[in-house]
């Protein structure tokens, strides 16, 4: 499978089963639309920034979520966390 598509397998499954917990938690629709739009802006930002040199930031669950909830934020901290570990 080519690296491209797991990424936005990753990051669809991982947007899919936020929303399943926060209709858990009794969330509102509009929360649970802006937390999806900030997953798939937070993914795709840290896709860009994969395509940079000597940056590697993994898409998986944990940074999915981060930029999920925390939009561009939390994916300018995962990439200060990147050149620390």
């Amino acid at each position: 499978m080519p690296q491209t598509l797991q990424y936005i397998l990753i990051a669809v499954a991982a947007i899919i089963v936020l929303v399943i917990v926060l209709k858990l938690f009794k969330v509102g629709f509009k929360t649970i639309l802006k937390i999806a739009i900030n997953a798939a802006i937070g993914v795709g930002a840290i896709f860009l920034l994969n395509l940079i040199p000597n940056v590697a930031i993994p898409i998986t669950w944990w940074t999915a979520l981060v930029s999920g909830i925390f939009g561009v934020p939390g994916v300018i901290v995962l990439l200060i966390l990147s050149f620390f570990i």
